[in-house]
């Protein structure tokens, strides 16, 4: 039975349910990734959000609290698994450089004054044009190709991935072309749900405060449940906060996190940008491309097929030994089933009669 692609893949990448799910190499942190998203929710849905629905009796108000948040937390999870779990816009390996961009140079030997073997030479990068400005390419050694404008090759990984913005050990993956616009919103959606749940336990605290008539003080003792949210809470938001700021920033300038480190203090002019607006409705409004890769494909095989051998390249010419006239005649002779009869053949004048009695004159020996 034929492999798939997946079981013979040459990234780091990992499979799952027969090719049909691809993480990074790291997606184990993924776990843990759930477990901070769902640890925190189940601790305020069982030790806040009960004692909050008693306090809007009108029409079971109280229960939307409850329900909001885990509404919001599979919402989140959702989008979490369409980031990890899907191509980022992985580049197919070559499995042989362009040959189109192949140059032989032979260089002379300063001792003796011959020419030296051709040694092939290979463009490192070559230069495309972007919105009308030339843009320099670079050539990957490991997938054999010149990476598209804004493609990089993610050393984690090992892939080149379009519109590579970085990867990302919480989600295990990387985030590229096919999935950025499912991470930002998983940030995002983040941050919302932890300035939901940290509102809850505040309020909370402040119910407390007026039943009980006493201090904040009092009233975190009465629920420490809360007070523990609120601090989580309250740190998450400097990371996915600060996070969906920045990537904000990146979006209204069309630009990727790779870049913005990297060409941060060059000062270049950004020929990717199309205006805030348009960079945001390209971001959110275009239609996903489809993968490069079939991952559940059988693999297919290539034929190797040998390169034609010329006088040139073998070494004789009309004048040459019998023994190099022999391997001519092996090389171009092809009489179907007869042509090991006669390779077989160890004498040159059996080989010349057995041509001359065929009546082929359209080899030369």
């Amino acid at each position: 039975m034929a492999k798939r692609v997946y079981e013979v893949w040459k990234g780091r990448n990992k499979f799952f349910l027969g090719g049909r799910l691809i993480f990074g190499p790291d997606a184990k942190s993924l776990l843990a990734s759930f477990s901070m998203i769902i640890v925190p929710v189940a601790i305020f849905c069982i030790f806040v959000g009960r004692h909050l629905r008693h306090e809007f009796p009108s029409y079971n108000a109280g229960y939307a609290i409850i329900v909001a948040a885990i509404v919001f937390t599979i919402y989140d999870l959702v989008l979490l698994l369409l980031t990890s779990a899907r191509d980022p816009g992985i580049i197919p390996r070559n499995l042989h450089p362009p040959e189109e961009e192949f140059r032989y140079e032979t260089s002379i030997s300063q001792e003796s004054g011959e020419r030296q073997t051709p040694t092939l030479q290979f463009p490192r990068t070559k230069e495309v044009m972007v919105n009308g400005v030339s843009v320099k390419v670079k050539y990957c050694d490991t997938c054999m190709l010149y990476r598209p404008p804004r493609c990089s090759h993610c050393s984690i990984c090992n892939n080149c991935v379009e519109r590579f913005d970085h990867h990302c050990p919480w989600v295990g993956q990387c985030i590229g072309l096919r999935n950025y616009r499912f991470f930002f919103l998983f940030v995002s959606s983040s941050t919302l749900l932890c300035i939901y749940i940290f509102s809850m336990s505040a309020l909370y605290i402040k119910i407390l405060m007026r039943d009980e008539k006493g201090t904040v003080w009092k009233a975190m003792q009465e629920s420490p449940a809360s007070v523990v949210l609120m601090a989580y809470c309250f740190i998450s938001l400097w990371f996915v906060g600060g996070l969906t700021g920045f990537h904000l920033y990146l979006i209204s300038s069309n630009q990727t996190t790779y870049e913005n480190f990297r060409y941060r203090s060059d000062n270049r002019y950004n020929v990717y940008n199309r205006g805030c607006i348009n960079n945001f409705l390209e971001v959110f409004c275009t239609k996903i491309k489809p993968s490069k890769n079939k991952f559940r494909a059988p693999v297919q095989e290539e034929v190797h097929r040998p390169p034609p051998t010329t006088a040139r390249d073998s070494g004789t010419d009309d004048g040459g030994a019998p023994e190099n006239r022999r391997m001519k005649v092996e090389d171009d002779l092809d009489f179907g089933g007869d042509i090991l009869k006669i390779s077989q053949r160890h004498n040159i004048e059996d080989i010349e009669s057995e041509i001359r009695s065929r009546g082929n004159d359209s080899i030369e020996l």
